[in-house]
């Protein structure tokens, strides 16, 4: 992750630095775990096929399906695991769905993603609703800026922001930079449920 390693984060870099540290060594730590496993086969028979998808691509007619590597669900060796993005394209048509990347957080997710340069993306937001318990200002401020680039970037037909971001009710107010953004460079981003013509549950609570 060249691009979140290579950035500065001024007074929170000794911080990160002890957090990266301790993160890797973790993953080093289950990695020289796992590797003593013997590993799941695929299973591929008449009547059932289980396949490991990360960064395989499959083709059905005209429609290619293919996913990412592992990536990491949230900021740097986070220990809730991994998870891959999924990418369809059809026709000239690209649909990039971010899965849980938690904002994106990670500044080299964003770059993916801009590279892929999708028709419509379904961008998870940042956890706000977590804001001051696991997610810090420095990450949720990592997390827009990332949306911000991001809208500003790609080609999108509509961006899609939603699943973390949508579980409290202070979501627009904490991430009012990147709705600015969609508004100042004239793209369509929205919810869900907006995309569906309703509104959100917690916007419905208030």
């Amino acid at each position: 992750m060249p691009h979140a390693s290579n950035k500065d984060f001024h007074s929170y870099n000794e911080r990160r630095n002890e957090v990266l540290i301790k993160g890797r060594q973790r993953f080093v730590n289950h990695a020289n775990k796992w590797l003593s496993y013997d590993k799941l086969p695929e299973i591929k028979s008449d009547k059932i096929n289980i396949i490991y998808p990360e960064e395989k691509t499959f083709k059905f007619g005209d429609t290619i399906l293919r996913f990412t590597k592992p990536l990491f669900h949230g900021i740097e060796y986070t220990r809730v695991g991994w998870v891959f993005s999924t990418i369809i394209e059809y026709k000239g048509k690209k649909l990039f769905h971010s899965s849980d990347l938690s904002g994106p957080i990670i500044e080299d997710y964003a770059d993916l993603i801009i590279k892929e340069n999708p028709s419509i993306l379904i961008l998870d937001g940042p956890t706000t609703y977590l804001f001051g318990y696991i997610l810090n200002r420095i990450n949720l401020e990592r997390t827009i800026n990332n949306a911000i680039r991001i809208i500003k970037e790609i080609d999108a037909d509509v961006i899609i922001y939603d699943h973390h971001l949508t579980r409290e009710i202070n979501f627009r107010k904490r991430t009012k930079r990147a709705w600015d953004m969609a508004v100042k460079t004239n793209k369509k981003v929205l919810t869900a449920a907006e995309y569906l013509g309703k509104k959100t549950v917690v916007e419905l609570l208030k």
